[in-house]
């Protein structure tokens, strides 16, 4: 089966297109960088394009089995969304994985929210055969905040205390292999998160623990996080991030039980804990030095 796989060399594709190499499927990569296509994994086939251009996306589902598609939260995430399912209908693309948001009807209003609403219905409608996962925030999205870590020992991401059900890339990169090269999945929408909700404070608890040393959360002060984070983020996305950190200090962004057991069953194992993940890199970054 020849499956290729949009943002192959990001945070979620990487992991999808090893998981998938794993599973001894083959794999085209999408890159907009060729530089980064020498990176690769061995057996993985790079394609170069870009889904914000009608010239890429009229050859690069040719030929292609599956897709697994995720859109950089950008401008044109959604436009970029969109082009590509309609280019995949016209190839008869079999089988598709799209990676939305969880909960993303719910804050419609978040720019990067409400354009994977529009994605996920196109995707609906597209008549593929298709799978939509809407994970919780990344556990790995806090090696972004690496020095602020180790350095500063302050966690800066505010998440409020109602509390979030984050998730490993790498149970998003298995239910997608899962989805995309097992049968039974067509037409299903999974949330995909970890077993148990973090706070700010319980987060920066947790890192405390695997590095041993006292690691304090910068608090809930979005207008202090704004005026950090324009320092070195365009103003768009500081927007868009600021309005969804509200929304998590709010509501939450959590599971129900029947959420995980569900999950459980798809993947075959529970989901991975913060602190293992937490524990694992803090080893990373102290082996690297």
């Amino acid at each position: 089966m020849s499956i290729l796989v949009t943002g192959g060399t990001g945070t979620v594709g990487s992991q999808v297109v090893r998981e998938l190499l794993s599973r001894g499927e083959q794999v085209r990569v999408l890159t907009r960088d060729a530089a980064k296509a020498k990176n690769l994994p061995a057996g993985a086939t790079p394609v170069v394009g870009d889904l914000g251009t009608v010239q890429s996306v009229r050859r690069i589902f040719k030929d292609v089995d599956g897709v697994f598609l995720i859109n950089t939260v950008s401008p044109t995430e959604a436009q970029e969304g969109l082009l590509a399912v309609c280019a995949m209908r016209l190839e008869s693309v079999k089988r598709l994985v799209y990676v939305s948001v969880q909960d993303a009807d719910v804050a419609a209003w978040l720019p990067h929210f409400g354009g994977k609403v529009g994605v996920e219905e196109a995707v609906r409608k597209s008549g593929i055969p298709f799978t939509i996962l809407r994970p919780n925030n990344f556990y790995q999205n806090d090696y972004f905040f690496k020095d602020a870590i180790l350095q500063y020992a302050v966690y800066p991401q505010p998440l409020g205390s109602t509390g979030l059900h984050r998730v490993d890339v790498r149970d998003i990169a298995e239910a997608a292999a899962v989805a995309l090269t097992t049968s039974g999945h067509a037409g299903e929408s999974y949330d995909v998160v970890g077993p148990e909700a973090h706070t700010g404070e319980s987060t920066a608890q947790v890192w405390s623990r695997a590095l041993d040393k006292p690691v304090v959360y910068a608090g809930d002060d979005l207008d202090a996080w704004e005026k950090q984070s324009l320092q070195y983020m365009p103003d768009w996305i500081v927007f868009d991030f600021k309005n969804m950190y509200k929304f998590f200090q709010e509501k939450g962004l959590r599971a129900t039980p029947q959420t995980i057991e569900r999950q459980t069953r798809l993947l075959g194992h529970a989901p991975r804990s913060f602190g293992a993940f937490a524990e694992e890199t803090a080893s990373a970054w102290r082996k690297a030095g």
